[in-house]
C-alpha cells in the first residue's frame, strides 16, 4: 500500500451526530475516525493511537486495533452500496502498534456472494508503510429496510442519491 494524499480521495459523507464508537463525533471516548474512498474502491482511515488506547506500556490494545480494522471494513461495504454487519473477523497482529505513531487502516471488498461479503483489511504505519496488522472478515448484508434506515441515519443528506 502506498500512503496517499487525502485530497486525491473522496471523503465519505458520514454524519457526525451519532454515538458510534468508531466514527461518531458525539461519543466522548470514541475514535472519531474519518473515512476516504480511494479510486480503486478501497476505504481508509488514519488513526494515531493515544495513551487511552494502550494495552501494554507504550503499545495499542489489540481490541482497539480490532475495532479500527472492523470499522474501516464496515465502511468499505458502504462504498459498494451495501449495508452489512460483521459476521466473522480474523486478525493477525504482526508488529506492535506504538502509542503516538500515525497509522492508516485500509479495507476493500474481495467478493460478494448473496448476503455474504468477504473483506480484507490492513493497518500500516504511515511513516514507513510497515504492515502492523491485517484482517479478513465475512460481513452479512442486512435487510433492505434496515439498510434504508441506516442510510438515513449515518449518511449526510448531501450524499443521498
Amino acid at each position: 500500500m502506498t500512503v496517499t494524499n487525502d485530497s486525491l480521495n473522496r471523503q465519505l459523507d458520514v454524519r457526525e451526530d451519532h454515538w458510534c464508537f468508531g466514527c461518531g463525533q458525539e461519543n466522548p471516548i470514541g475514535l472519531k475516525l474519518t473515512f476516504f474512498e480511494q479510486p480503486d474502491g478501497s476505504v481508509y482511515a488514519d488513526w494515531t493511537p493515544q495513551r487511552v488506547h494502550q494495552g501494554y506500556e507504550g503499545i495499542a490494545h489489540g481490541g482497539i486495533i480490532s475495532t479500527v480494522l472492523d470499522e474501516v471494513m464496515g465502511w468499505s461495504t458502504y462504498v459498494r452500496k451495501i449495508w452489512a454487519v460483521t459476521g466473522t473477523l480474523t486478525i493477525r497482529y504482526r508488529k506492535p502498534v506504538a502509542i503516538g505513531e500515525a497509522t492508516r487502516a485500509r479495507a476493500w471488498v474481495e467478493s460478494v456472494n448473496g448476503r455474504k461479503v468477504e473483506i480484507k483489511a490492513e493497518l500500516r504505519r504511515i511513516n514507513d508503510d510497515l504492515l502492523l496488522a491485517d484482517a479478513s472478515s465475512i460481513f452479512i448484508k442486512v435487510s433492505e429496510e434496515q439498510a434504508a434506515n441506516w442510510q438515513g441515519r449515518y449518511i449526510s443528506d448531501s450524499a443521498a442519491e
